[in-house]
């Protein structure tokens, strides 16, 4: 079963903070530009410890390790969900953590720089992170479902067929019979 929401989810994420770092990665207004996308306004004048590199590069840099989390949950979703269907469980979970954490020391960070709005925003990104990793699991767990009830129903069948062969057996047995296989041999 593909899961089509789980790598459409890991691609979105990848894509918005791949973006999120490109965009932070400009010097001049990097950090500001990036706050902007995401919904608050920061003028730059007011914040001028946001424009310093050793501020600049960790924070593109954490970015972008989350985006390459997202973007490889994506690849070992579609590659690996034919052999195991639990594939990426763990990477999906990861890149989902980091992403929080990093939003959290975005807060943070923003709150020691007096930036207002920034807890609405976060808060916003936050609960879209939960919610999709809530339909991850969903669909996962649908899946998982789908799997057990099909071996399940095979198990069943091959119950069924061997408690048919030996009723069979049993009457030909019983009624002195000889027993015919499959073609009328005996």
């Amino acid at each position: 079963m593909r899961h089509v929401l789980t790598s459409f989810l890991a691609l979105h994420w990848a894509v918005v903070f791949a973006l999120l770092a490109y965009i932070c990665m400009d010097g001049t207004r990097g950090i500001a530009s990036a706050l902007g996308v995401l919904g608050v306004s920061v003028q730059g004048s007011g914040f001028p410890g946001l424009e310093h590199a050793a501020v600049v590069a960790p924070l593109s840099i954490a970015l972008l390790i989350v985006a390459l989390l997202f973007c490889w949950a994506f690849v070992e979703t579609l590659l690996n969900i034919a052999t195991r269907p639990d594939a990426g469980d763990a990477v999906v979970r990861i890149a989902f953590i980091s992403a929080s954490f990093l939003l959290s020391i975005i807060l943070v960070g923003g709150a020691a720089q007096g930036i207002n709005g920034l807890f609405m925003v976060v808060a916003i990104q936050m609960t879209a992170l939960l919610a999709s990793y809530v339909a991850v699991l969903a669909e996962r767990r649908s899946a998982l479902a789908a799997m057990t009830f099909n071996e399940s129903e095979a198990r069943l069948t091959a119950h069924r067929m061997a408690a048919g062969a030996a009723h069979s057996t049993l009457l030909s047995r019983i009624s002195s019979r000889p027993e015919t296989g499959p073609g009328g041999r005996r």
